[in-house]
């Protein structure tokens, strides 16, 4: 199933002032005399989760505060980098005026639901994604962090609150790579949830990222009049534009400072006429393509543990159709790391083998984080409320509780 949802408010008139005030009145006494799911309602469990090779990573279980259990017990999995439990971006990374802590706002939620969440630091990373042992994260792979899923699953079934025979496996970005890897070995995981998943290799994706989204970002945003060439007056005219997609062509240098004529001009390598037009496909692709190349060739890949292990990896899309889990698959319209047509991949794959319940939510203006985002920009901000409220709906979903009763 697919389904496509705005996440944009609603909006309504203003009433009248005097019939306002008398509202506020009203709903302020309604919200001191009830309880309240958006405060804090859960309490939270701090662990020491124990890896392989007698490393440690700290872990936090947040459970609901009322309620005898056991609950539903659900494990988060984060995406690439020194990521910490809670995802967290700090303002400057994330291109908006906040940090960013996704993670922590779906344990927040869902706890204060009724679910068991369990959080952990990557391996190496302390909060805030600080770095505690530069070699262990330098040589992390797709095999230790796989094995440190699963380490962190018996911890969560091991909780005396929580049900081990309802679990739920989430994985965002990389994450996302790892969920399926271990859920295809691991029957006993109920429901499993991919936000921004790679449907190929991630080879294929980091050529995505590195040469097609680049050449994607010169044709529809710098070459204004769309003729295929671009122009000096056309680069500075984004010269400065924020946004993460921008950063391929920054790092190339397209134009310089003539501090002689007081204009810009093309860098030597791009243009043997410091003015003139550029073609995108004829001059700027074999360029980019030029300085793609060494990043993933093979010395590349062999002096990179994380990279070569996941670039031994299938595609996602050979494994996934041998999940007996439910899934669901929540994407971003806007996302430009890992761009929609993956998400529909997998949805198509799940179509073809009749896998019997999966549910695919693309979110219109929403990015890699699930932060509003504007075609090419792409703040990396806090996760939308709606994605959180959909992501509820689906695991208590009474029709899937009805398809898993009758199994």
């Amino acid at each position: 199933m697919i389904s496509c949802k705005s996440s944009l408010p609603n909006f309504q008139k203003k009433p009248r002032i005097a019939f306002a005030s008398l509202l506020l009145i009203f709903v302020l006494f309604f919200l001191v005399s009830i309880p309240c799911a958006c405060a804090q309602e859960y309490v939270a469990r701090d662990l020491t989760l124990e890896l392989e090779d007698g490393l440690q990573t700290d872990a936090q279980l947040t459970l609901p505060k009322s309620g005898t259990g056991p609950f539903p017990g659900f494990l988060l999995l984060q995406g690439s980098g020194t990521i910490d439990m809670n995802e967290y971006l700090p303002p400057e990374v994330t291109g908006s005026d906040e940090p960013s802590r996704p993670f922590l706002q779906i344990a927040e939620h869902l706890s204060s639901r009724g679910i068991a969440v369990l959080r952990f630091n990557k391996r190496g990373v302390g909060l805030n994604g600080t770095i505690l042992n530069a070699s262990i994260v330098a040589n992390s792979t797709y095999q230790s962090y796989k094995s440190d899923a699963e380490k962190a699953l018996a911890i969560l079934r091991a909780q005396p609150e929580v049900d081990k025979n309802d679990i739920t496996l989430l994985g965002h970005s990389e994450g996302a790579i790892v969920a399926p890897r271990v859920a295809r070995e691991d029957a006993e995981i109920r429901k499993m949830v991919l936000l921004s998943a790679p449907a190929g290799n991630l080879r294929d994706n980091l050529q995505f990222q590195l040469l097609a989204r680049p050449l994607l970002y010169a044709e529809e945003v710098i070459d204004s009049n769309h003729d295929g060439l671009l122009t000096i007056t056309e680069v500075e005219a984004t010269i400065g534009t924020p946004g993460e997609s921008l950063a391929p062509l920054q790092a190339i240098g397209l134009v310089m400072w003539n501090s002689t004529t007081e204009e810009h001009q093309w860098h030597s390598v791009i243009a043997s006429d410091p003015r003139g037009n550029i073609s995108i496909r004829g001059d700027l692709e074999p360029l980019i393509k030029k300085q793609v190349q060494p990043m993933l060739s093979n010395e590349s890949v062999k002096a990179s543990p994380w990279l070569a292990s996941y670039f031994a990896l299938n595609n996602t899309t050979d494994i996934i159709g041998d999940i007996s889990a439910s899934i669901l698959i929540l994407q971003g319209e806007n996302d430009t790391q890992i761009p929609l047509p993956e998400a529909m991949l997998l949805e198509q794959k799940l179509t073809e083998v009749k896998h019997p319940d999966h549910t695919l939510i693309i979110y219109p203006g929403l990015g890699h984080s699930f932060h509003p985002s504007k075609n090419w920009i792409q703040p990396l901000g806090p996760m939308e409320e709606v994605v959180l409220e959909d992501l509820y709906a689906w695991l208590t979903s009474p029709d899937r509780r009805i398809r898993e009763g009758a199994g």
